[in-house]
């Protein structure tokens, strides 16, 4: 099968298919055949080699929101079949023909969902809803959606406006404006332009000033909740901005499962009814071949996708 890996840290040009083989699912693993990969913005600074938590030994091959089919599963796999249709969030080899799958989380495609809509149901819709539910956003509040054209941005600004929230979000061009308000953003301002002040919410997947500007934009009582940090800096947040009344959450996916289980495979059941009822939309940017990971990994480079980027095997 065709695998794709780094074996040195640079610009998109260092990922390289190879030949690999075919591996075998062990306990709790599914084999699949890949259908579709969603790209995710950190693996373009882990193939950069930016340190700190983007650090990964080499070599490396990318994560990836994969849909396929089940080729084969593991020995203790009752969940799955051979043939079934579904979503997985891949940690390590995600760019290939097969990939690894972990059984535990792998989430169900209904019938005739299309291959960019599936990509988000593991990862993308489910932080997407989580985040503004550990932000406690209600009907008539105000949130700022960092990155709001991105993968989990776009889709937060559309379940913003779901909860009757007022939604302004932030983009690093003017030219996604007018992406971003036709998922409903109420107002769209840029990173390096004029922000509201007073919002009750701030999420934000950046980090480092961006954070703090964005605790600054606040509302007494305002929550921001930090579930990435693109930019590669870990702000360190001054206590005395918090006594305004003000509160940082920090969310991760990884540890919703770890510590809320059930709830975590709650938000993949309403993410997926809401994709599938036509009440969330999952934009597809741009979709490219498995030997044109390179040219993917420009788009995302760039900052200029609107919304999901795929590898096609």
């Amino acid at each position: 099968m065709r695998l794709v890996r780094f074996h040195a840290h640079g610009g998109p040009e260092v990922l390289q298919v190879e030949e690999a083989e075919v591996p075998a699912p062990g306990p709790g693993q599914l084999l699949l055949r890949a259908e579709a990969i969603g790209l995710n913005f950190a693996d373009t600074k882990i193939r950069a080699g930016a340190d700190g938590i983007f650090a990964r030994p080499l070599p490396g091959s990318p994560t990836g929101d994969v849909v396929g089919v089940v080729d084969a599963v593991g020995p203790d796999v009752t969940s799955f079949s051979v043939g079934d249709r579904v979503a997985a969030l891949v940690a390590e080899g995600a760019y290939a023909d097969f990939v690894l799958a972990d059984a535990a989380w792998a989430a169900v495609v209904p019938p005739g969902l299309d291959a960019a809509s599936a990509t988000a149901l593991p990862m993308l819709a489910p932080v997407a809803l989580r985040l503004l539910r550990m932000g406690r956003l209600t009907a008539g509040e105000t949130v700022l959606v960092q990155s709001a054209a991105g993968g989990i941005g776009h889709l937060a600004v559309q379940l913003a406006k779901l909860s009757d929230a007022k939604v302004v979000g932030v983009v690093g061009s003017a030219t996604k404006a007018d992406f971003v308000r036709s998922l409903g953003a109420d107002d769209v301002v840029t990173t390096d332009g004029e922000w509201p002040t007073g919002v009750d919410l701030v999420a934000d997947a950046v980090g480092g000033s961006t954070l703090l500007r964005g605790i600054e934009a606040l509302a007494p009582l305002g929550r921001a909740v930090m579930y990435g940090a693109a930019s590669g800096e870990i702000a360190s947040v001054n206590v005395r901005s918090l006594f305004g009344l003000r509160t940082i959450t920090g969310f991760g996916l990884f540890a919703w499962r770890q510590s809320r289980p059930e709830e975590a495979r709650d938000d993949v059941a309403e993410a997926t009814r809401l994709i599938v009822g036509g009440e969330l939309r999952v934009a597809q940017h741009a979709s490219f071949s498995l030997t044109e990971a390179a040219q993917a990994h420009r788009v995302m480079d760039e900052r200029a996708n609107l919304g999901r980027v795929l590898l096609i095997p």
